[in-house]
């Protein structure tokens, strides 16, 4: 059988030859093909174990990798795909596919190895993009859970209602346990599909809800039901990932002891708002990859007494191009010292991208282009006083960035900070 990679080789190259509606007819029969195709070869091997697929428009990593550690505190033996990585039981490897959602035979490969292991759990990230390429199909999600939705994929999905309708796919498909966001202004949306059970969670409303909320860049603490949980990593945002962790295990009986203990026992979440240096001043990488996450990125980082210095790019191969004089705005309103440059171009011009990320920005001063994204935060950090916070968004953990020609060169937004830190 044509191993998939070798197939995606095929189909990089044909789209260049062939005319686009051509392509784009024939298309969703390639994607059934291969979906149904890898279930088949790997023996559906989702059946027989949970799987927990978490989709929205942010948030799913963070969700996804506190599901994982407290199923992992309660005994069980679980597995977990998403853009953080790809894990079976104890053996971790990076995720350098630049595809949070494998595709199929990849994905299918990665159930049957898990099943072999013995995992009793899958936890994944389901994107909307893996959804439309019908990824999901042959596989069984026990749980559903939603994190929230927010504009984004436009371009690929035509609208956001195409996309909001490419989310609900999973809610239609499983059919024993939907996780809610209660929070969410589109809950609505995704909980009018029947479901056995549903539990709800929210910082304002819902079944799992906190109190005693206390919340700072870089730490909070909250409680649920009496139980005390001390989270080593800040943000609101990141007190409603948890909720919906919580709600997940509650699910699955796990105790509000274990619950509490597993999240307070988290150090940090590898690209998301971590921080590599906090004094003299703070150095931070986060993939906030939105509007609306840069700006509570920036909101939450902003010092009362330094300079937000920002180092902001966006993805280029046409995706959301919206969202450029978008961050340009946000960048405009709340940083103090603005970096534009690369991010991940694809087959885009970099520096068209950078002026349709500058068509947003008003000023003149405070404002640079260094399109060199390794000097780019070299510069960031060199200018850092005592009481600043440098943000690079974008990238996260990721240890690659795409360039034209289908090229990935390595890349870590994290190693390359330290590398000034330590100079």
């Amino acid at each position: 059988m044509i191993h998939e990679t070798l197939l995606d080789k095929i189909l990089y190259q044909v789209k260049k030859i062939i005319p686009k509606s051509v392509f784009e007819f024939f298309q969703p029969a390639y994607h059934r093909l291969l979906a149904w195709g890898g279930a088949m070869r790997y023996g559906f091997p989702s059946h027989g174990m949970k799987l927990i697929g978490v989709t929205g428009t942010k948030g799913k990593s963070t969700t996804v990798y506190m599901i994982t550690k407290i199923l992992e505190a309660s005994g069980a033996k679980v597995a977990a795909i998403g853009s953080l990585g790809f894990k079976i039981k104890d053996k971790e490897w990076p995720n350098t596919l630049k595809q949070t959602m494998p595709g199929r035979f990849r994905l299918q490969k990665f159930l049957a190895e898990a099943k072999k292991a013995g995992c009793d759990f899958v936890v994944l990230e389901v994107t909307s993009e893996g959804i439309k390429q019908y990824r999901h199909l042959g596989t069984k999600f026990d749980t559903a859970v939603f994190v929230n939705i927010h504009r984004e994929h436009l371009e690929n999905h035509g609208s956001f209602e195409n996309y909001i309708k490419a989310k609900q796919e999973l809610f239609k498909i499983t059919k024993h346990v939907h996780v809610l966001n209660a929070d969410d202004a589109r809950i609505a949306d995704f909980n009018k599909f029947p479901a056995d059970k549903k539990i709800t969670f929210g910082i304002n409303q819902g079944d799992i809800r906190p109190t005693d909320v206390l919340a700072s860049e870089s730490e909070s603490e909250f409680k649920v039901n009496g139980q005390k949980v001390h989270l080593n990593i800040g943000g609101v945002f990141n007190i409603l990932n948890a909720l919906g962790a919580w709600a997940v295990a509650t699910a699955y009986d796990v105790e509000p002891p274990i619950i509490a203990k597993a999240l307070s026992e988290l150090e940090t979440i590898p690209g998301r708002l971590e921080f590599v240096q906090r004094q003299p001043f703070a150095v931070v990488v986060d993939y906030a990859h939105t509007p609306d996450s840069l700006e509570i990125i920036y909101k939450t980082l902003k010092p009362l007494n330094g300079r937000l210095i920002v180092v902001l790019g966006a993805c280029g191969g046409g995706r959301d191009k919206w969202k450029r004089p978008e961050f340009g705005a946000i960048a405009d309103r709340l940083a103090d010292e603005i970096i534009l440059t690369d991010e991940d171009p694809y087959e885009e011009s970099p520096m068209e991208i950078i002026k349709e990320i500058k068509a947003g920005i008003k000023r003149h001063e405070h404002l640079q282009v260094i399109l060199d994204r390794k000097e780019a935060i070299g510069k960031a950090i060199s200018i850092a006083q005592a009481g600043d916070v440098v943000i690079m968004t974008g990238k996260g953990s990721e240890i690659s960035m795409a360039v034209a020609g289908n090229k990935k060169i390595p890349w870590s937004d994290r190693d390359i900070a330290r590398s000034f830190l330590t100079r």
